[in-house]
């Protein structure tokens, strides 16, 4: 593995468990994909940082423990009527 690879991936884990941000999140301020971000944390971290991989682990299970409720809440939102828009009628076709 390069050093570089090395560097991100503890890097990612130390910001995992300050920020207790999601991989998406994480992914978007890194500048690389959530798909390597995941890699990082469940497949090299334990490799190279045992303690700290427990510590990412468990925070990961816990947004996935909630993903759900977020997904709702964010339907929720997507739909919410806009009290100025109420009376509105929108044209048909």
């Amino acid at each position: 593995m390069h050093d570089y690879i090395k560097e991100r991936t503890i890097r990612i884990g130390n910001y995992v468990v300050e920020s207790r941000k999601t991989v998406r999140m994480i992914a978007k301020e890194f500048g690389v994909s959530k798909s390597t971000v995941h890699k990082d944390l469940t497949e090299r971290l334990p490799e190279i940082n045992p303690e700290l991989a427990n510590q990412v682990k468990e925070i990961l299970e816990y947004h996935k423990a909630i993903r759900h409720l977020r997904g709702g809440e964010a339907t929720r939102q997507k739909y919410k009527l806009d009290p100025k828009k109420e009376g509105e009628v929108k044209p048909v076709g």
